[in-house]
């Protein structure tokens, strides 16, 4: 099946013959003619399986010969949980609709905020945010939500991770209700589920492949070490397997710059990029990654949402994710549109519990492998150990339980111990009394 017969106009034919892109993907196949025919749907779609095209080419399509928004006003919003998938979205929009008259433009957190109210004053067709900006402009009356026709939620599912939820309620409850609603998730959780019911009980389901599946070109492997010798390990794959580029993921924004740092000592050319960079930079190190400068690039998981890469070869999980479906999204940053890649994550001894989570969501077990000279020597920690280190206090309890004790200690003291406490202080009542006397 042709992108011609799916239902789309010779404007982005031509945009698509410029990209080279042939043949639909089949999240594609089966999401466009829904979209066309202006019904919902709610998507299972992994990362690569080109699903921003899914909902952007007929969003395009049914746009392009509408009258253009009132002031203030958009046509199609998409919501996305960052902002680099925000501007990877509002790129797609602009490549796949540039021979028609299209307006967008992506708003988000992090960059000056009067530039943006500008994009907007004259209305846009499609407006690409992530919830918090959104909301931030909505109040300040520059943008009108009241005659949005098409509502996209794009990766939903992280975006009820980073906790947007009562946010999408508040959007959505500005928007009219007859929209078009369309939600892609890579993973189908009861909160999705129910997310989904919430925009009606319409919605087409699709899905490519089984909800929170991997992708089958991706390759997945476990090495067993010790978490002291993950830096070394990384840096030994990357040299002794000629890695031309990896995308590493960390657990925490300083876990991030601290692996950078080793790999750099390592004559290894290694970025970051976290929540704490400012969005200049965090734009510049994935340029500098994507145009091949930087040869590793060490995110966390809300930054690395948005990060399309071509032919990325390698991904790691330097830290194993604490939730399985942030495990899905990770590798699916390699293996994108058939490509094959390879998918490693690293594994200490504490960190078995989050591996039987993603096994267990993924329906597989990864194989799991040592590297020579790597061998794992930490033990877990023994029941006694564990027992003895739940019972021991904190300085702030011991002295709760010291003050408690004092204060038990003097409730026992009765009789002449009482007695005299308080002759005491009438004494020194009367003392004070005197003294001021004397003074007056």
């Amino acid at each position: 099946m042709s992108f011609k017969e799916l239902g789309l106009s010779d404007p982005i034919l031509r945009s698509l013959e410029d990209l080279k892109h042939s043949e639909p993907s089949e999240i594609q196949k089966q999401a466009i003619p829904i979209v066309l025919s202006g019904k919902n749907i709610m998507a299972a779609a992994q990362t690569g399986t080109g699903k921003t095209g899914s909902f952007v080419l007929p969003m395009i399509e049914l746009l392009q010969n509408q009258a253009k928004p009132y002031r203030k006003h958009v046509h199609a919003l998409v919501l996305t949980p960052t902002r680099e998938l925000a501007a990877q979205v509002r790129e797609s929009v602009y490549t796949y609709g540039k021979f028609t008259s299209t307006t967008s433009a992506a708003i988000f957190g992090g960059a000056k905020i009067f530039p943006q109210k500008t994009k907007l004053k004259k209305g846009l067709d499609i407006l690409v945010a992530t919830p918090g900006r959104l909301l931030d402009l909505h109040n300040q009356k520059s943008v009108k939500l009241n005659q949005v026709q098409i509502l996209v939620l794009d990766e939903a599912d992280h975006m009820l991770d980073m906790g947007f939820i009562h946010d999408i309620k508040k959007i959505i409850a500005l928007t009219p209700p007859d929209r078009q609603n369309l939600l892609f998730s890579a993973t189908f959780s009861p909160e999705i589920k129910k997310l989904a019911q919430s925009l009606g009980t319409d919605l087409v389901e699709i899905a490519v492949d089984s909800p929170n599946s991997t992708v089958s070109a991706i390759k997945q492997i476990v090495y067993k070490v010790d978490k002291n010798q993950k830096s070394n390990l990384l840096s030994h794959l990357i040299h002794s397997e000629q890695w031309p580029q990896a995308l590493v993921f960390s657990r925490t924004k300083y876990g991030s710059e601290k692996i950078a740092k080793k790999l750099n000592a390592a004559d290894i050319h290694t970025a970051t990029i976290h929540g704490d960079k400012t969005q200049g930079a965090r734009t510049r190190a994935l340029r500098e990654f994507k145009e091949k400068d930087v040869r590793v690039l060490v995110a966390t998981d809300v930054a690395a949402r948005g990060i399309d890469i071509s032919n990325l070869p390698y991904v790691v999980n330097f830290d194993m994710p604490t939730y399985p479906n942030d495990y899905i999204h990770r590798i699916g940053r390699t293996g994108r549109a058939g490509k094959a890649g390879t998918a490693i994550s690293f594994l200490s001894i504490d960190e078995q519990k989050f591996l039987r989570g993603i096994e267990e969501l993924i329906d597989s077990k990864i194989p799991q492998k040592i590297e020579e000279g790597f061998k794992p020597t930490d033990k877990p920690e023994s029941r006694s150990k564990l027992k003895n280190f739940r019972s021991k206090k904190s300085g702030f309890e011991k002295r709760q339980a010291a003050k408690k004790g004092k204060g038990d200690f003097k409730k026992s003291n009765t009789g002449s111990k009482n007695r005299s406490s308080q002759n005491k202080k009438k004494g020194s009542k009367a003392k004070t009394r005197w003294k001021k006397g004397k003074g007056a």
